[in-house]
């Protein structure tokens, strides 16, 4: 179960994180997640949308690049040690390029992670061979 995630170069000034988030507001897409990496000059954007192919079209009409990565989404424990337990499974010996953390607010113990696996069929089959609660698109995006 991959979900679609749209990674977005900018250049390191200011306004453009704006610039994105009204681009996506005012053709009507949802951002549900967003993650930002600094690297000097240039940043980083993923993020999480209700469109993720319609947002790569409206970003590209505005000047702005970028493209789409499949990712895994897993629900964790969100107790004391949840993170490890999901990384002690076979699929934490893989190549993991990033994840973070994807925001809810109605499940107190549960946590849901998206990680960029460099092979992400392998690591959803060695996740489900675990037991590993995977979310699909539709749980993500609704």
């Amino acid at each position: 179960m991959k979900i679609p995630q749209i990674s977005i170069f900018v250049s390191n000034r200011p306004g453009r994180i704006h610039a994105v988030c009204q681009s996506l507001a005012d053709a009507d897409i949802n951002l549900l997640s967003l993650t930002l990496a600094d690297s000097g000059e240039f940043g980083l954007i993923r993020i999480i949308v209700s469109h993720p192919e319609k947002a790569v079209e409206v970003l590209g009409k505005s000047g702005i690049v970028a493209i789409v990565t499949d990712v895994v989404a897993c629900e964790v424990s969100a107790l004391k040690g949840g993170l490890a337990k999901l990384l002690s499974t076979p699929a934490g010996s893989l190549q993991i390029d990033y994840m973070y953390a994807y925001p809810t607010c109605h499940q107190k113990d549960k946590a849901i992670m998206i990680l960029r696996f460099t092979d992400p069929d392998e690591a959803i089959a060695l996740l489900e061979e675990a037991g590993v609660k995977l979310l699909s698109k539709k749980d993500i995006l609704g």
